[in-house]
């Protein structure tokens, strides 16, 4: 088959390769769409540290069972699917407890670190576990459903935040997960959302995704702009959706006293984290990891027409035409979100 793999750090190569061979509890894809992540970006520079070449990498995917396992019952051939893109132990202890996102020795599709190599969905084919898998609704694209795994990355991270709809939300960076979290925040009913982010362009997204009010804080001070709209207090909770150290610092100077702050981004291993302003001000910082069970209300969405993938679907393109694309978004080329490549 023929598959974009990352061969060296900055180095990606349309090639060919073996095809993967489903095991007895596994099926075999055929792949017909994949989007593009910031994670996989941020792999290909060797950044994040979790796409050590040669890698596969691709794990926001959809497509078609060409082939089941001798194990497989409840799917067949011909069926539409999308899946989730951590591989865990149904079995494992967190698992059984409703947290299969934490289960033990877990893996990511499309990752590779020194505790595991899994080859993703950049690819013809790609095979998966079938308790990973989820069927797409009729109404639902594959594009749309390859983009299944970020929104419920978004959905995952509001499920673990306590909120009411009088609250105000502030969330900082409007990337593609950020604007998911904002529709969503929308749909659970959250009256005031603000949107905190550097590019203007993405600014005016949100505003037309959701979000109340827009903050730039390459322009003014995001904590005093945000107090301004809140009675002088700060937002009630607040998103991360970046990883760096001067946005957290950032998300935590736009929330009050007594607050609560869900990190989501995840580019950099570490951070500095402002320690006095969140103990003297009692805050409240939770991580959210991945998904944990998200895909079936996401597609509900999608499927009732709910949720917009379109107004972020910047490019649908030929997945031997990936690298390219690959270097449009490192190079942060103006306009860009979501690319999706079809094999």
């Amino acid at each position: 088959m023929q598959a974009l793999v990352l061969e060296e750090y900055m180095k990606m190569v349309y090639r060919e390769v073996a095809d993967p061979v489903p095991g007895p509890d596994e099926v075999l894809i055929r792949v017909r769409a994949v989007g593009i992540c910031g994670s996989d970006i941020h792999g290909m520079d060797g950044s994040s540290g979790r796409r050590i070449p040669p890698v596969i990498m691709g794990h926001e995917a959809a497509g078609i069972i060409e082939r089941t396992g001798e194990g497989v019952r409840d799917w067949k051939k011909g069926d539409r699917v999308t899946f989730d893109s951590t591989v865990y132990d149904p079995g494992d202890w967190y698992s059984l407890r409703g947290f299969y996102n934490l289960s033990d020795n877990r893996k990511v599709l499309g990752v590779s670190t020194p505790e595991f190599k899994l080859d993703g969905a950049y690819a013809e084919y790609v095979v998966v576990p079938q308790h990973i898998l989820c069927r797409i609704p009729e109404k639902v694209s594959f594009t749309q459903a390859a983009m299944t795994e970020p929104v419920a990355v978004a959905l995952h991270a509001i499920t673990l935040t306590e909120f009411t709809p009088e609250d105000t939300a502030v969330v900082v960076g409007s990337g593609m997960i950020g604007l998911f979290i904002i529709q969503l925040l929308k749909i659970r009913g959250i009256r005031r959302i603000i949107a905190v982010d550097i590019d203007p362009g993405r600014l005016d997204m949100a505003l037309e995704l959701g979000a109340g009010y827009a903050v730039n804080p390459s322009e003014v001070n995001a904590g005093d702009k945000v107090r301004s709209l809140t009675e002088g207090r700060g937002a009630d909770i607040g998103f991360e959706v970046v990883g760096t150290t001067e946005t957290i610092a950032t998300a935590i100077d736009c929330i009050r006293k007594g607050a609560s702050l869900t990190l989501v981004g995840n580019i950099t291993p570490r951070v500095e984290i402002p320690l006095q302003a969140v103990v003297s001000r009692q805050l409240r910082l939770q991580g959210s990891c991945a998904i944990n069970g998200e895909f079936p209300e996401v597609l509900r969405l999608m499927e009732e027409g709910r949720i917009n993938t379109s107004a972020l679907l910047s490019a649908e393109a030929s997945l031997s035409e990936g690298a390219k694309w690959f270097d449009r978004l490192y190079r942060k080329e103006k306009g860009l979100l979501k690319v999706v490549l079809i094999p």
